[in-house]
């Protein structure tokens, strides 16, 4: 986990210059802003706590249920809020994308981090509904409850 910002040097080719993780409002409880995004979308997961929980861990085999924000890094767009539809989302962690099963252990109850999942991770060359194949996923979850 990292607790700053953190940063990845530009690969020749891209256009975007210098990747960093965009700020993340820490209103526990409220649906989180997200800032710019700047920069080429990294290769590997990138995992930064928001706001550290206090409550039980998140492990490999826990039901979850999260608040959460999808935002599509290449064009910054909102795809789906769970704030916005005022319901939480409640799931095995299991059976969710693996960017989200590597990048939510260790998460406590209470708790708001930021997960940016390379296409490897999401939805790979497919993409779902919305969101396009080879896409680059911005999450914000809060971490409501762990069972």
């Amino acid at each position: 986990m990292t607790g700053g910002q953190a940063t990845s040097e530009q690969t020749p080719g891209d256009k975007m210059g210098t990747f960093e993780l965009p700020s993340v409002t820490a209103n526990a409880g409220e649906e989180p802003s997200i800032g710019e995004l700047i920069g080429a979308a990294p290769d590997s997961l990138q995992i930064k706590d928001v706001i550290v929980g206090t409550g039980a861990t998140a492990n490999a085999g826990s039901t979850l249920e999260v608040h959460y924000a999808l935002m599509s890094y290449s064009n910054s767009v909102l795809v789906e809020s769970s704030w916005r539809s005022n319901q939480t989302a409640t799931f095995a962690l299991s059976g969710v994308i693996p960017g989200w099963q590597e990048g939510i252990p260790g998460m406590k109850e209470g708790g708001r981090r930021l997960l940016i999942v390379p296409p490897a991770l999401g939805y790979r060359d497919i993409g779902n509904g919305p969101i396009a194949p080879n896409e680059t996923l911005v999450f914000v979850v809060d971490l409501i409850k762990v069972s």
